[in-house]
């Protein structure tokens, strides 16, 4: 792989740049809502491979603030095995970074070039080929919360100095949390929180309790939370109601059949490519052959990710295959977003007002598409700690503090057995996943079979135990490889022997 580096600012500006985001008003431009849709099907994978890895560069070296090496690293793996750049092509792609602005600008020959762009508090976003720039003007978004190394847990991190519970054994917890940790393991952090302290965390070389680290598709879980937030808060929307989209409403339109049900169960019915426009190769990772997919394209594309989903056709009835595809946590961030603007309210800051406050998170950049949506189906950085939080949240069945944030009885439907996933993908499967997380029904690991789990691509996990009371998150670097990767392996190991030196509850 050749990649030029091309370093326009040395790394002491980055402290002392500007960080008002929308300073330079020649970068933002009003959205148009008569323009067409460009769909994923007529895209080139080069165009959007670069894309890929310009956004991630960004976000590695702007929010994640990581070495230049180590960010370019995982940019490439990001681009190649999540958003099929073409291995061919990999080693002709360039770069440069621009301090002072925040910006990579990542090219192929002459013909391609890809930028993104750090907007304050919305994160990096990856510009549309045609504009150079957004749609939308950024907003600030702060916390409320007092700072969090003077406030104990869990609304801060200050943690207690009395000893550990008696069913708690602390020198086999530390070492087998260690064994997350073993070489050549890409696990970067791993909290464990048991009856809602936090009795154990590691990090890897580099990385701290404050680093914001990729989350990836864990951010599914977070949009049903938030999701959830407003059916609780508003409580004239539930489960089994039609989802309210206005483009399914008009009369006749097969998707008026669509409940908000069928879209946390990832059950819409949807038309929305992913494996079936793949090709498998030799090396066991799926590659753009033709049609580039819809379930990347709204991560690589540019696009308004939200106009884009609720376009979508029926494939299948409503409620009839489960299949795993962005478009419905995607229609569900789009239901998030309605709600808020129908209140007035500023959309950019209602999951820190909302949520993130309620339960001691300051900062979980949520980046969005150059529209300003939330691309929360997998563009999400955070804390391990923080995911620890959201995790004690459905522990504790949506109440904190003795304030219920979700509704009563919402946790039980998130970790019961999706029944379209019996007919998963068309073919006859077994029930593995529930409301917008997985379920352990399978044994993908060695905990009991009432866990249920955020995952996102690379490795990333928010774990729930109900029967131990247990949480446990563990976040890595971006590994290519999937169950049987040497970071799930490690991890399972010691989940195993996390749950072996805490005893059961009494």
């Amino acid at each position: 792989m050749r990649v030029e580096r091309v370093v326009l600012l040395p790394l002491a500006v980055l402290a002392a740049s500007c960080a008002d985001p929308a300073s330079d008003s020649r970068s933002v431009a009003p959205a148009s809502s008569s323009t067409a849709l460009r769909e994923a099907r007529g895209e080139d994978a080069r165009n959007l491979g670069t894309g890929g890895f310009a956004k991630t560069l960004c976000s590695m070296l702007f929010i994640s603030e990581h070495p230049d090496d180590f960010a370019e690293a995982h940019a490439m793996r990001v681009a190649t095995h999540l958003m099929k750049l073409p291995a061919a092509d990999a080693s002709e792609l360039t770069y440069e970074v621009d301090r002072s602005e925040r910006l990579v600008r990542a090219s192929l020959g002459d013909a391609i070039t890809r930028v993104a762009k750090r907007y304050g508090d919305q994160g990096c976003v990856l510009h549309p080929d045609d504009h150079d720039g957004i749609h939308f003007v950024p907003v600030p978004v702060e916390t409320t919360l007092p700072d969090r190394d003077r406030t104990p847990w869990p609304m801060g991190d200050v943690l207690p100095d009395d000893p550990l519970p008696p069913e708690v054994d602390e020198v086999k917890l530390e070492a087998a949390i260690a064994l997350a940790f073993q070489p050549p393991s890409p696990v970067s952090a791993l909290v464990v929180l048991y009856r809602g302290r936090l009795v154990g965390e590691r990090y890897a070389e580099g990385i701290t309790k404050d680093t914001l680290l990729e989350n990836w598709s864990m951010g599914k879980s977070l949009t049903a939370t938030l999701a959830a937030r407003v059916m609780h808060r508003d409580g004239d929307l539930g489960l089994d109601d039609p989802a309210p989209v206005p483009a399914w409403r008009v009369p006749g339109d097969p998707r008026g059949a669509i409940t908000m049900a069928h879209l946390f169960r990832m059950s819409s019915g949807l038309q929305f490519s992913l494996f079936e426009v793949l090709e498998r190769g030799a090396d066991g990772l799926y590659h753009v052959t033709g049609d580039y997919p819809d379930h990347y394209y709204v991560y690589s594309g540019a696009i308004d990710v939200f106009r884009y989903v609720t376009s979508r056709p029926l494939q299948y009835e409503p409620g009839t295959v489960g299949r795993y595809r962005n478009t419905d946590p995607l229609t569900l961030g789009f239901i998030v977003k309605q709600r808020a603007e129908a209140r007035g309210e500023e959309y950019l800051t209602f999951p820190q007002r909302e949520l993130f406050d309620a339960i001691g998170i300051r900062e979980l950049v949520l980046e969005t598409d150059p529209y300003g949506n939330f691309v929360s189906s997998g563009f999400e950085l955070g804390r391990a700690r923080d995911w620890a939080r959201l995790g004690q949240l459905y522990l504790q069945d949506g109440v904190w503090n003795d304030e219920r944030l979700l509704p009563e009885g919402f946790v039980d439907f998130v970790r019961t057995p999706a029944p379209a996933w019996e007919n998963e993908e068309n073919e006859k499967s077994v029930p593995r996943y529930g409301g917008m997380w997985w379920l352990n029904t399978t044994g993908e690991w060695s905990a009991p079979e009432d866990a249920y789990y955020a995952a996102g691509a690379g490795g990333q996990n928010t774990i729930v135990i109900p029967s131990r009371e247990i949480v446990v998150v563990r976040l890595t670097d971006y590994e290519v490889s999937g169950s049987s990767a040497v970071g799930k392996t490690r991890t399972d190991t010691a989940l195993a022997a996390i749950l072996s030196a805490i005893g059961e509850p009494s």
